[in-house]
């Protein structure tokens, strides 16, 4: 009986351990992922402030796809349809639909000058401001230039620094540097629960100027 005990208790330690191993492994698993989201996430806001601004510009250009253009075609198209021939039995009705001819045209006209000014007061709408360098070229760049590795906080504290305006999260910084790994851009090394990168193609110095030489007669 005193020897069922101690394996007993061997097969509960190696349990635990392994339980315990699982949990760590799904939580990593967990932040990774969310770290993915909060990454798809902001480049999904970069994609929509583009998308806004190329409709600005496009705009501004008068492009034939704007809606001004899209409503000049349409008042257009209303003035190239001719009106109905009035009868030679039915000159009274002809009479009668005279005044309804000449609003529709006078509508027609209002229709084209208001689609001739959009474009006008679309191009004094100010541009909006071009888009900065994405996370993952602010990021190699950063490890480019260091000559130690840095953690992913470090990363973001940096960026930060150098990007106050910029929103910049320690999670999204995580899976971008994750990212740059996968491809081969930047190592991972780890020391004890911490995690380090390290970039492949550091930065080049630039090379120090050659002292100039007098020649002595």
């Amino acid at each position: 009986m005193s020897d069922v005990q101690p394996e007993t208790a061997g097969v509960q330690a190696q349990y635990a351990a392994r339980v315990a191993t699982d949990l760590e492994t799904n939580r990593t698993e967990q932040e990774r992922i969310g770290a993915e989201v909060a990454a798809l996430q902001e480049q999904l806001q970069s994609l929509e402030k583009d998308h806004a601004l190329l409709l600005s510009m496009q705009q501004a250009l008068g492009s034939p796809s704007t809606p001004a253009a899209a409503a000049k075609k349409t008042s257009t198209r209303k003035k190239a349809v001719p009106a109905p021939r009035a009868s030679a039995n039915n000159s009274s009705a002809a009479r009668t639909k005279k005044p309804t001819a000449t609003k529709s045209k006078d509508k027609d006209k209002d229709q084209g000058k208001a689609a001739k000014s959009a474009p006008k007061a679309v191009a004094k709408k100010p541009s909006a401001p071009a888009a900065g360098p994405t996370l993952v070229e602010l990021i190699d760049n950063h490890l480019g230039r260091q000559s130690e590795p840095r953690s992913a906080a470090e990363i973001t504290s940096a960026l930060a620094q150098d990007l106050p305006d910029r929103s910049i999260k320690t999670t999204v910084v995580r899976t971008t540097v994750e990212g740059l790994v996968a491809k081969g851009r930047a190592h991972r090394t780890k020391q004890g629960s911490s995690v380090f990168y390290t970039s492949v193609t550091p930065a080049e110095e630039p090379a120090a100027p050659q002292p100039e030489t007098t020649s002595t007669s």
